[in-house]
Order: C-alpha cells, then sequence, then structure tokens
C-alpha cells in the first residue's frame, strides 16, 4: 500500500511539470513576433574606399537589414571594389524585400569609394525603386579663423 501512496504522488508532480512545459512551449507558439510591413524606407550607403557598408531602415531611421562587403566574404583590398559592394547590397536588399516588403527607399550615399553607384545599381536592378538620391559626404572647411597674436 504504501508503495502505490508513493507513485500516485510523484505521477501528479510529473504531470504537472509537464503541463507546465506544455503551457510555456504554447504561449512561446501565440507570442512569435509579427512580421514588420515597411512599404518605403531609407537605404544608407557608406563608401569607404576599404569597404562599403549598406544599412535599410525604415522613415524614422531605425535599422531594418544591414550588410557590408566584408560580411560577404570579401577580404583585404577586395572590400572596397564595386563588385564586392552591388553583392553586399543584393543581398540586404533580398531580406529587405522578402522579410519587410520594401517597395521604395530614399537613398543617402556617404562617402567617396567605388561602390557608390554600383550599390544604387543594384538596388533599382532588384526591383525596388529610388525615390531620391541625396549625397551625404561630410566635407571640411578648414575650420573657424584662428585667434590672432595679442597686441601690446
Amino acid at each position: 500500500m504504501m508503495a502505490e501512496d508513493n507513485s500516485t504522488k510523484t505521477n501528479p508532480a510529473a504531470t504537472e511539470t509537464e503541463a507546465k512545459a506544455e503551457v510555456s512551449a504554447t504561449s512561446a507558439k501565440t507570442t512569435k513576433q509579427r512580421k514588420r510591413t515597411v512599404a518605403s524606407g531609407q537605404l544608407h550607403i557608406q563608401a569607404t574606399f576599404n569597404n562599403t557598408i549598406v544599412v535599410f531602415t525604415d522613415k524614422s531611421g531605425a535599422v531594418l537589414v544591414s550588410g557590408s562587403a566584408g560580411a560577404n566574404g570579401f577580404r583585404g583590398s577586395k572590400k572596397g571594389t564595386a563588385y564586392a559592394a552591388q553583392i553586399a547590397t543584393e543581398k540586404a536588399a533580398e531580406v529587405a524585400k522578402t522579410s519587410f516588403g520594401m517597395s521604395s527607399v530614399d537613398v543617402f550615399v556617404k562617402g567617396v569609394g567605388l561602390g557608390r553607384d554600383s550599390a544604387i545599381r543594384a538596388v533599382s536592378a532588384f526591383g525596388i525603386s529610388i525615390n531620391s538620391i541625396k549625397d551625404v559626404t561630410p566635407i571640411q572647411h578648414g575650420g573657424v579663423r584662428r585667434k590672432g597674436e595679442r597686441k601690446p
């Protein structure tokens, strides 16, 4: 009789933990993230001599997808080429279009690298329409005027 009592006491405890596991599994399924749809956004291209970085954002500037030539397997001096920028842009554009439904972008280009034009061409060839292109490369102006020598 004692053995039966112990077995009945352990079974409800086991079923409790199993029930908790089932509840947590079902709650994980029901609370999965909803896909966010961003029809139009921004594309920021930073083209340096050594690399090209491409970032797709929404209108407020929150990052959705980013990619770079270095992240796509290009190493050394090959990262700064126009072909590497094209590949990086195509892969990021594919994720932006399939995951977020992006159909149009405003392009902001920064830098003087070789990947400027090829990144823009890759986006338009991928089927994302370009609303505007703006160059936001910072230009130095020589700074402020130095303070003159003190007169006696």
